[in-house]
């Protein structure tokens, strides 16, 4: 074992126990210092944009709200299980697998109700 391993294990809980709350305080001050530094170098090379707080809901990293996109409908439904998709991005494997199977796409497609329902929306 090293001296200092010894050193520590001989110490009274106090004297531990202020050592700890030393040792917390210094690495608070240089985590601080540190963020800080980080803060200057990050605002040099955004090319002196402010630091802009992350967590804020629809904020782009301009500082600008992002524009609401209106609420996308379904247009295609699993009649087994109800599921549905609106038609964006990647397919769902229920129709992917329905698909593979021989039917088609507008086998799917949510009835003529359907479109009524989209412009009172």
């Amino acid at each position: 074992m090293s001296t200092k391993k010894l050193e520590l294990e001989a110490m009274s809980l106090d004297d531990l126990w202020s050592l700890h709350e030393e040792i917390s305080g210094i690495l608070s001050d240089r985590i601080k210092a540190e963020k800080q530094e980080l803060e200057k170098r990050l605002a040099v090379l955004g090319g002196g944009m402010a630091v802009f707080e992350t967590g804020g809901p629809a904020v782009s990293p301009t500082g600008k709200q992002r524009r609401k996109y209106p609420r996308v409908l379904p247009k295609y439904r699993n009649p087994q299980t109800s599921e549905t998709w609106s038609g964006r991005g990647k397919r769902p494997r229920w129709l992917v697998a329905a698909m593979k199977s021989g039917r088609r796409i507008e086998e799917f497609r949510i009835g003529a109700a359907a479109p009524k329902l989209r412009q009172r929306a």
